[in-house]
């Protein structure tokens, strides 16, 4: 992928400041938010059922995130995902933890066949919501993105999206063409939300790109050169993530060219 387009997706992002509507979980609204607020976009923290399809409709994109979901978050996600799909509103899954627990794993399951634009997850998530595992450890995964790429590319092709598999390496498909964006720093796994923070920063780049993929991939870059630059000069995880929401607003479409792609 030619590094030129993923620094066009960043200028589009700054330029349009992206309203992206968060359905997620509990444990990581304020970083998700200052996340979306660092890269450039808006956040709004939407999950009441009464409002999840009217804010979807008019949102510029929507992240779902099950991270603990309970019913009444589950109706206003399935309501948001479903006006979304309808109106053309970009959206992305973020499937936390599936597999492993009944509820959210035919929650997202639901959700799948209201074809995400994006499905973001570890590989043993990706794995269970392609059918082909079980889950990981909780919200950690026992399985390898290289370990996914088969199953994600099968869910991609089934979506008619893209499916982005988190990891040392991250990698992207759309079911014909696979990216893989290296750096980040084993900082952000210490780091609470910064994989749910991910979800919403690539919903806000799909709101901007013209193109879902690149769209996705600009997000991982995105993130993942901040994190290298949050962790030059971090003490550990706590300083970590004050100095990586420094990096996320310091990165630009320039540095989107340094981007480590193959």
């Amino acid at each position: 992928m030619d590094a030129t387009s993923l620094r066009a997706a960043t200028t589009a992002l700054r330029d349009s400041a992206p309203l992206v509507h968060c359905l997620t979980n509990t444990v990581v609204q304020t970083i998700t938010a200052n996340a979306l607020l660092a890269v450039g976009a808006a956040p709004a923290m939407v999950d009441e059922p009464a409002e999840a399809g009217e804010f979807a409709a008019v949102a510029s994109a929507v992240l779902v995130n099950v991270g603990t979901v309970h019913q009444r978050t589950a109706e206003a996600m399935r309501i948001a995902a479903r006006t979304a799909s309808e109106v053309g509103t970009p959206w992305v899954l973020d499937p936390v933890a599936v597999g492993g627990l009944t509820f959210r794993t035919e929650l997202a399951a639901d959700l799948v066949e209201l074809r995400p634009a994006v499905v973001r997850g570890n590989a043993s998530e990706v794995l269970a919501l392609a059918g082909a595992g079980k889950g990981g450890r909780g919200v950690d995964s026992t399985a390898t993105p290289e370990d996914a790429l088969e199953a994600a590319g099968e869910l991609a092709r089934r979506t008619g999206g893209v499916v982005a598999v988190s990891g040392p390496v991250d990698v992207i498909t759309d079911g014909a063409r696979v990216v893989r964006v290296g750096g980040g720093s084993p900082l952000l796994t210490r780091t609470t939300g910064a994989g749910c923070a991910l979800g919403a920063v690539t919903a806000a780049y799909l709101a901007a790109a013209g193109d879902v993929l690149v769209g996705t991939v600009a997000a991982h870059a995105h993130v993942a050169l901040a994190a290298e630059a949050a962790a030059r000069v971090a003490d550990g995880p706590g300083t970590f993530a004050v100095r990586w929401l420094d990096a996320l607003d310091a990165v630009d479409g320039d540095a989107l060219l340094r981007a480590s792609l193959s």
